[in-house]
């Protein structure tokens, strides 16, 4: 406004409402939703039949530090779309390396072992084809807890089995 490049009127106008949006690599869970979301979208368009993401994808996307926030993450989805091979996107799809830092130094312990139990419990079930029982024997622990754990980490039947 001091310089006149910004009319003051306009600017009180649109500060009556004020809104902090943290950084996209501080909201985990919303990384997920919005790249279903983007999914969706750029699927539909380009009539492709992708059903998700695999867990490396996952990973992937939620260790990444994404410096140009949701259009960052909405460039890499819409381009992995248009160059996927299988049904579910991967690392290499979306340009992420699998191993891209380790995307444990801004988050809480509880959130760093979420995600290590989320992958963990992906790859178990997509190696027995979302067969529930195996995969409880391969963890350790009784189906019912695997159900759980699913229910808490917001995997969903149709994230069990491998394109």
């Amino acid at each position: 406004m001091k310089a006149e490049q910004f009319r003051e009127d306009l600017y009180h106008r649109l500060a009556v409402v004020g809104m902090t949006l943290p950084p996209l690599r501080d909201r985990g869970e919303d990384i997920t939703i919005l790249a279903k979301v983007f999914l969706e979208r750029y699927g539909a368009e380009s009539e492709k039949s992708l059903v998700g993401f695999g867990a490396a994808a996952i990973t992937a996307m939620q260790t990444h530090d994404w410096p140009g926030n949701v259009r960052e993450l909405e460039n890499h989805i819409r381009r992995a779309v248009i160059m996927a091979h299988g049904r579910k996107l991967t690392p290499e799809d979306l340009e992420l390396a699998a191993g891209e830092g380790d995307g444990y130094e801004r988050v809480s312990l509880r959130e760093a072992r979420e995600r290590l139990e989320r992958e963990l419990i992906l790859r178990t079930l997509a190696r027995h084809n979302g067969n529930m029982t195996r995969p409880a024997a391969d963890l350790q622990i009784s189906r019912p807890t695997l159900y759980e754990l699913m229910d808490k980490l917001s995997i969903k039947k149709e994230d069990r089995s491998p394109a």
